[in-house]
């Protein structure tokens, strides 16, 4: 996620009545009206899952039928999931955007962040911080998204409060105690920060199956080094257990920032992907996002590209989908990060030549 941003059901028949079939390809997707639809994705046996977050705009909800479509004519695949975020800040549930996704042929992939307006990274919590949660002040709006949800009926994958092992949400352990000791158990610390996120997640999950609600698959979703790189702050102190867990993901990029330095394919995916395998052994893993900026006096994007489908299909062989983010922004030094898959032809022939590979699926299976 940057750092710039990180209907009611009538409406959304008619929209979808309006879009009509489009000009690309769509797998058929699943029907919430028939007694025996199918509520999950399936987790492929071969292969991976390819999908993106398409600069849905500075609230990345701004979901088009067109933009979807015009991406998979840009790399010439259709996606299986394609991303949004539904923040808390919003009060609502992204109910069209998911049916445009579905009606696309893919799945959603929600981004649901416990974040209030404007939406600033680095500026600490907020009236969404966790001690509210847990303190059930959110109760009510929990329970009627839970509720939309269930009504919407198609399978959807939730990553709640991601990137908490970062300093740059209001949800980080960064704001919670950080390394204090709450307990030993077992001779093991119980640090505050993470214990506290834990015991969010576990809360939020909890209230939303309470209320019926089985289509959802719920996605751990860390970033892929921790920061601060401090003991208490690693991210199995976060892992809220194989209960509320149905796919570990995970945010890897190469360069974001004019000032980062050049990140080589192996450290962005490689030993961070050995960190969330092994939180457990049971779990499908997901690039939940995935990406590099063009910076051509640093480093080539298009090999970058390249060796990146390579890296991820030979070594990190448990990850079962791939989710590229397709952004550019501007910074607040007026420099701006392209992380899109055109931002030079040769990254453009990069990524359409990776994913061309039918080991990756850009059609969703469903159980």
């Amino acid at each position: 996620m940057n750092p710039a941003h990180r209907l009611l059901l009538l409406s959304t028949l008619v929209l979808a009545i309006a879009l009509g079939n489009g000009g690309c390809s769509r797998s058929p997707s699943p029907s919430g009206n028939t007694q025996h639809a199918p509520t999950q994705l399936a987790v492929p046996d071969n292969g991976v899952y390819t999908g993106a977050y398409i600069d849905f705009g500075d609230s990345e909800d701004d979901v088009t039928l067109e933009a979807i479509e015009n991406f998979e004519k840009l790399v010439g695949k259709h996606q299986a999931i394609v991303a949004s975020s539904s923040y808390w800040g919003q009060q609502s549930f992204p109910r069209a955007n998911l049916e445009i996704i579905t009606h696309y042929g893919a799945v959603p992939l929600v981004y649901w962040s416990p974040w209030d307006k404007p939406y600033e990274q680095n500026t600490g919590i907020d009236r969404f911080n966790l001690t509210a949660i847990l303190a059930g002040k959110w109760n009510a709006y929990i329970d009627n998204w839970a509720d939309q949800a269930k009504d919407f009926g198609k399978p959807m994958l939730v990553a709640w409060g991601l990137e908490m092992n970062g300093t740059w949400f209001p949800w980080s352990g960064e704001f919670y105690g950080r390394e204090k000791v709450i307990a030993t158990v077992n001779g093991k610390k119980i640090f505050a920060g993470p214990d506290y996120y834990k015991k969010a997640y576990r809360y939020v999950v909890d209230r939303v199956r309470a209320r019926g609600v089985r289509n959802i698959q719920w996605v751990f979703h860390v970033n892929s080094y921790s920061y601060p790189q401090e003991m208490w702050n690693q991210i199995v102190e976060y892992y809220p257990g194989p209960d509320y867990v149905d796919w570990i993901g995970m945010s890897a990029y190469g360069m974001q920032f004019k000032d980062d330095p050049w990140v080589k394919v192996e450290d962005a995916f490689e030993y961070p992907y050995q960190d969330i395998a092994a939180l457990d052994p049971s779990k499908p893993l997901m690039l939940a996002e995935w990406g590099i900026g063009e910076f051509p006096h640093d480093g080539n994007k298009g090999e970058w590209v390249k060796n990146a489908f390579s890296e991820i299909k030979n070594k990190c062989t448990r990850v079962k989908a791939i989710v590229f983010w397709h952004e550019r922004w501007e910074n607040e030094d007026g420099s701006y990060s392209n992380l899109r898959v055109q931002s030079s032809p040769g990254s453009l022939d990069a990524y359409r030549a990776g994913v061309a590979d039918p080991y990756w699926l850009g059609t969703p299976k469903f159980k």
